[in-house]
């Protein structure tokens, strides 16, 4: 019997709990079934509470004080201890039924999904055929806000690609936060960034702000951001990143708002189609207005 599931990740502060808790709400009024897992062993406040926490396994707090790691270190040493108890997940996901959509609400560290290979390893053994058997899907979000200055958004863009290739499991590139965008962008100016693409690099507000502010890059400090980021090194930087992003032709984007029912119900009905969630319909699309204010 197939289980079904949806790890929720991406960089910090991008709205991952959030999320969660909208598409727990939206499930639960429409009634399906939810199983709540908080994998993130630093987090503290939930609106829904987990059905399994990380932190009744081990706490980041304890892992930094006894081993005197930092948080990342800790993080790392974290997953690395759940790897070793795997039984704590199996033995609360073993009697779930497939009407249950598995949330997992993942750390926002960018190592985990890049280059540490602690969440290949427990996604292969969720999957893996004979056992859980979960049909699992990523949905990684990144901060719409990003768009307003490209640099972040095409690092945002590379971490996400990154991930895709590192997880090797389906995978939803969401642009969250939505809502904290409408006063700042045009909505045809926005329908650019669910490709990305080099020619955003041609007209960063950001890029020409820093052009106008006078630094003497070759006198500066090391540490200078400013400096570092009027550069030419830095452009060349972006370009590069951009270039390498375009030419995989990998990373595309949807939108969320999680204050917004409509825009929950068009992300899950995308994840239902990746998992398959009994008979999914087609993904749902939302009409620009429903996101976007008048113009």
């Amino acid at each position: 019997m197939s289980k079904y599931g949806v790890m929720v990740m991406g960089p910090a502060g991008v709205g991952k709990s959030t999320f969660c808790a909208s598409l727990i709400t939206h499930l639960q009024l429409n009634r399906r079934s939810a199983f709540y897992v908080n994998l993130d062993p630093a987090a503290e406040h939930f609106e829904h509470q987990p059905d399994l926490d990380i932190k009744d396994l081990i706490s980041l707090e304890d892992v930094m004080d006894e081993l005197k790691l930092g948080p990342n270190g800790g993080l790392i040493y974290c997953f690395e201890f759940l790897m070793e108890n795997l039984d704590f997940l199996s033995e609360a996901l073993d009697s779930l039924t497939e009407e249950y959509l598995v949330i997992f609400d993942m750390p926002g560290q960018i190592e985990l999904y890049t280059h540490v290979p602690v969440i290949p390893t427990l996604i292969k053994f969720l999957t893996q055929a004979g056992a859980l058997d979960m049909r699992l899907c990523a949905a990684y979000l990144l901060d719409a806000t990003f768009v307003v200055d490209r640099a972040k958004y095409f690092a945002g863009s590379l971490s996400a690609m990154s991930a895709m290739i590192m997880l090797e499991i389906p995978h939803l590139n969401i642009l969250s936060k939505m809502d904290l965008l409408k006063d700042q962008m045009r909505k045809k100016d926005f329908k650019r960034f669910l490709v990305p693409d080099t020619t955003l690099l041609e007209d960063d507000p950001a890029d020409h702000l820093r052009k106008k502010v006078k630094v003497d890059v070759h006198n500066s400090e090391p540490a200078d951001k400013d400096a570092i980021m009027s550069g030419a090194t830095f452009r060349q930087l972006n370009a590069a990143v951009a270039n390498l992003i375009e030419s995989f032709s990998m990373v595309s984007y949807l939108k969320l708002d999680s204050t917004d029912e409509d825009s929950v119900q068009a992300i899950l009905s995308y994840i239902d189609d990746c998992i398959q969630f009994h008979e999914a319909q087609e993904p749902k699309e939302l009409a620009d207005e429903e996101f976007e204010e008048d113009e």
